[in-house]
């Protein structure tokens, strides 16, 4: 596809660039000549109010694989892939009212440091390789493939160059400013991706009523097609091994987004920059708040995008250029690129930069993540405990370049994967479930031990990779295949996390039969309490979700 960006496209373009950078040098700066602390860098000083908080979490979270991926997975299944931002709306209810006053009373920098704390040194170091090696050759690699994959159908630049490009953005700021740059910058990029994909999903709606505006077109996509706004999908559906009917609600979803939500650190990390518990878990139902909206901008556009397809009469209205990439049951993720090529001139500067926005955001905190794992639970842990402030934030910015390095070189040895979406939450799931089956214990249950713990994450990997060689699994062409069962992923990760929570408990109460660990957490009766505002807001969005599910079941 030829750039068909003019003018007006590149200076809007160029003018968000340049604020993102100004402002993420500028609150980087060394204030006073005072030298910055691993505080700062690492956890903002702990000065994040609840605003910035919220807008960081979902600028960190909505990224190339929410916005490629799940518009992909819209255009091929339908809304029912939009259950992964409305449940995470009250996963992140869940998340601040039971999770996060423990991990702010033990004032902690990081997820494993949490463990060192719970369990052992020695499960903080096998869970901080791990999680290094997720962000890295999963997380990372996989945003800078869709990204690249964008800028490539929409711009029509190469995709290593467009890789090289978003990589060299997203490192420019966050690397030196740390999570102060990264949070502050992410306020400007949530307002920016919100605009542009709202302006992306107009023109969608709009081209499918024919002129007829937003409303218009969702009462049109809906009749065409009400089948894909089924919530709850039956066995017959092709979706439902991805999003398998009712345990969407009560099975091994919960799994996914808790253990994304509650133990991740790129996610988590911001919550513990806060000034209070209260302005953190004010942050949190700021971003519940916000992920109500978020399927408007990546999953109906998808939608739209089916059945614009799908119609002759309105991909005529496109002209030529709409027959030129257009995206297919096999190309789903083309989708949401496919649509943006054809915004008018400066609109489709915001466009892109919108996508640009969701992209680096998310590579800027998924570097400082990777960087404060390594620096903090391997480095001053295994290598100088006695580092100096100044050393500890060099290592931090040397470890996010590597990380980025080997990202840049794994990206585009990703293509060929379909719904890129689903492919990241089925092979995150195949360790998510023993990872949160560890800390869910380690929070709510005394007995939980330390070799239990071990026992139950690492048995966790061969239950997950027990479901993953069925007939539509790693062995399917082979007759060894058909021996195993065939479960939707979801309901393998539920199955996974129960069986871990077994070998934990089995292992932890031979080790503990009539006595709590020496570590096991003391919860005093007031711990869970939040303020009103956060009970009254939880609450609406509660209702809001209830009828959602309710009209689209």
């Amino acid at each position: 596809m030829n750039n068909n960006f003019a003018t007006l496209d590149y200076i809007v373009f160029g003018l968000y660039a340049l604020i993102i950078l100004g402002v993420g040098l500028w609150v980087s700066r060394n204030k006073d000549g005072v030298e910055k602390s691993s505080e700062d860098y690492f956890l903002a000083s702990k000065s994040l109010p609840w605003w910035a908080i919220g807008a960081s979490l979902i600028a960190a979270n909505i990224s190339a694989e929410q916005l490629i991926g799940m518009s992909g997975s819209g255009f091929a299944g339908g809304l029912a892939i939009a259950t992964y931002e409305w449940m995470a709306a009250l996963t992140l209810i869940v998340v601040g009212k039971f999770f996060l006053p423990i991990f702010i009373k033990k004032k902690i920098y990081t997820i494993p440091e949490f463990v060192e704390q719970r369990y052992s040194s020695q499960l903080k170091t096998i869970l901080a390789v791990f999680w290094i090696g997720l962000y890295v050759f999963v997380n990372l690699a996989s945003v800078l493939y869709l990204g690249g994959l964008a800028l490539e159908t929409i711009l029509g630049i190469d995709m290593l160059t467009a890789v090289i490009g978003l990589a060299s953005f997203a490192a420019a700021y966050s690397l030196y400013g740390g999570l102060s740059a990264v949070a502050w910058t992410d306020i400007i990029q949530v307002v920016v991706l919100v605009l542009g994909g709202l302006i992306t999903t107009y023109l969608a709606l709009d081209t499918v009523s024919g002129g007829d505006g937003f409303l218009s077109g969702l009462v049109d996509i809906y009749n065409a097609v009400p089948e894909r706004f089924d919530m709850i999908l039956e066995k017959s559906n092709p979706e439902y091994m991805n999003l398998p009917g009712i345990g969407v609600l009560i099975g091994g979803m919960w799994i996914a987004n808790i253990y994304y939500w509650g133990f991740n650190q790129y996610i988590i990390q911001r919550t513990l920059a806060a000034k209070s518990l209260e302005e953190s878990q004010k942050g949190i139902l700021f971003a519940a708040g916000l992920k109500m909206i978020i399927p408007l901008i990546v999953v109906i556009p998808g939608i739209a995008a089916y059945v614009i397809v799908n119609d002759p009469n309105l991909i005529g209205t496109l002209g030529d250029a709409g027959l030129e990439n257009l995206p297919t049951k096999s190309q789903a993720d083309k989708a949401y690129p496919w649509l943006m090529q054809f915004l008018p001139s400066g609109l489709k500067g915001i466009a892109v930069a919108a996508l640009a926005a969701a992209i680096v955001s998310s590579l800027a905190s998924m570097l400082n993540s990777t960087a404060t794992i390594f620096t903090m639970d391997i480095y001053k842990q295994l290598i100088n405990k006695n580092a100096s402030e100044s050393k500890t934030i060099n290592i931090g910015r040397l470890s996010a370049f590597i990380s980025l390095i080997i990202a840049t070189i794994m990206a585009p040895l990703l293509g060929g994967i379909d719904q890129a979406f689903q492919f990241i939450q089925e092979y995150t799931g195949v360790v998510s479930p023993g990872i949160l089956s560890v800390f869910v214990l380690g929070l709510f249950w005394k007995k939980a031990s330390n070799k239990g713990a071990i026992y139950g994450a690492l048995a966790s990997i061969p239950i997950a990779l027990f479901f993953k060689v069925g007939p539509k699994g790693w062995l399917s062409g082979s007759s060894i295949g058909g021996f195993f069962p065939t479960l939707p992923f979801l309901d393998q990760m539920g199955i996974t996390a129960i069986l871990s929570m077994i070998v934990i408990v089995i292992v932890s109460m031979n080790e503990n039969k009539n006595k709590d660990d020496s570590k096991g957490i003391n919860l005093d009766n007031d711990i869970f309490k939040t303020s009103s505002l956060y009970n009254v807001g939880s609450f609406v969005l509660m209702i809001i979700l209830a009828f959602i599910y309710a009209f689209f079941w």
